[in-house]
């Protein structure tokens, strides 16, 4: 599981077949593969998307809606994406997914484990 975090989109092309282009670099980040099902949430307008990766060239910074959802994802919008992973219960306690920041051109500033990421708890977490 991994997250990439306030990407900015870059292109959304309607007559594609279908997808989203993530730059092979923040793929290579995050842990993230070609043809896995991610989840998009655009934090510009609240639209949430499921489609699969298409890899997309090395250090481009490309984040790019294909086919419908090029109808609510624009360049310069501020999306979430987030990778799925089947687990079984017993696999949970050993989960700590990668969380990857980017920058405005989507270049990793930061690449952290989700439990080392403060919440805002006052109390440390459970293991």
């Amino acid at each position: 599981m991994a997250k990439i975090h306030r990407a900015t989109v870059t292109q959304a092309d309607l007559n594609y077949v279908g997808s989203i282009t993530i730059d092979e670099a923040l793929l290579a980040a995050s842990g993230m593969s070609e043809f896995q099902m991610v989840n998009i949430t655009n934090c510009s307008n609240g639209v949430f998307w499921q489609t699969y990766i298409m890899r997309g060239e090395w250090g481009s910074g490309v984040i790019c809606l294909n086919g419908p959802p090029a109808r609510h994802f624009q360049p310069g919008d501020k999306v979430i994406i987030i990778a799925e992973a089947y687990l079984e219960q017993s696999e949970l306690k050993d989960l700590d997914p990668v969380v990857v920041f980017v920058d405005d051109k989507n270049r990793v500033t930061e690449i952290k484990k989700h439990a080392a990421i403060n919440h805002g708890d006052t109390e440390p977490r459970d293991p």
